[in-house]
């Protein structure tokens, strides 16, 4: 039998994903929460120590989950990226964070760290061939117009904030390429492997400053320790797991915008539970972050028609 095509429209086959949406949003609210957390523990523990007692409550958490999983070993191929994500991502970035935040506060740091789509965007263009989509660099350079804001602000109110700023940037660069190498290993990797050996790379990575974690947690407060392991248990181990998910099904630029909103919460967190507020134009810098993440997410209202071709029959 021949072929016989049918015409079906883009914006159909460009339809948003729901269920990674809402994983993607789920994701983003627990890091924004992980801002304040890092500020609040990071009196009692140094930048390392901190990384290293996060991961080791994820790898309790994720560990106990893989002995019920059994899932096989990835190809060595795959296990050499997975453990390169979870370096950059929760090794560098984790331990470059939490010493930015013991200098800046943390809806500022926040806001900062948002600077990361557009690399990531900017890198899966490049590395991954999702293209340059007009509308994703139009948003994003409005968020950046919004971050640069937010830098002057903070650099202009605070004593030693660009050191600060200089480790938010070494962050953000490590968890941007984090994200375009770990994005074509979700392809052939369940999310939660990838998340569980990400994790365990990183502990590994981290575990020259157990000895400095270990003095410190018996100087620690409760307060500083519960946060410690809220870290560890929901945006390390939970948040990192539903991020998978979602980026296996969304395409890393696109994702990457909706780590705009995690200022929000941050910010929100921040004044709430630490009596932290940013300046005002930084706030101003956030506003215009988010109208680059509306910008960014939106789809080009076209309908030219697509060609697809039905199966033989």
């Amino acid at each position: 039998m021949s072929q016989v095509d049918s015409v079906v429209p883009t914006a159909v086959r460009s339809r948003t994903d729901v269920a990674a949406l809402v994983a993607g949003l789920f994701t983003v609210s627990l890091w924004g929460s992980a801002f304040v957390g890092i500020r609040a523990a990071g009196a009692a523990f140094s930048p390392g120590s901190l990384a290293l007692a996060r991961l080791l409550v994820s790898c309790l958490i994720l560990g106990a989950v893989a002995l019920v999983r059994r899932d096989p070993l990835p190809r060595p191929r795959d296990l050499g990226q997975i453990a390169l994500y979870g370096v950059l991502w929760l090794a560098v970035y984790s331990t470059a964070l939490n010493a930015a935040e013991r200098i800046v506060d943390a809806g500022t740091a926040a806001l900062l760290v948002n600077i990361g789509p557009i690399v990531v965007a900017i890198l899966a263009g490049i590395f991954l061939g999702e293209g340059f989509p007009r509308l994703l660099f139009a948003g994003c350079a409005i968020a950046f117009a919004g971050c640069a804001l937010i830098g002057f602000a903070t650099t202009q109110g605070r004593a030693g904030a660009a050191l600060g700023i200089v480790l938010l940037g070494v962050a953000v660069l490590a968890y941007s390429t984090a994200i375009v190498v770990q994005k074509p290993v979700l392809a052939r990797v369940a999310p939660f492997q990838v998340t569980f050996i990400g994790v365990i790379a990183a502990t590994i990575v981290c575990l020259p400053f157990a000895p400095s974690l270990a003095s410190e947690v018996g100087k620690a407060g409760a307060g500083a320790i519960a946060w410690t392991v809220y870290l560890g248990a929901f945006p390390t181990a939970v948040g990192f797991a539903t991020w998978g998910f979602a980026l296996r099904r969304t395409k890393a630029g696109q994702l990457g915008t909706l780590t705009y909103l995690a200022p929000v919460v941050a910010v929100l967190l921040s004044w709430t539970l630490l009596h932290e507020t940013p300046p005002w134009l930084a706030i101003v810098g956030g506003v215009l972050a988010l109208v680059g993440v509306y910008i960014a997410r939106r789809t080009p209202a076209s309908v030219k028609p697509a060609r697809v071709s039905s199966p033989q029959r």
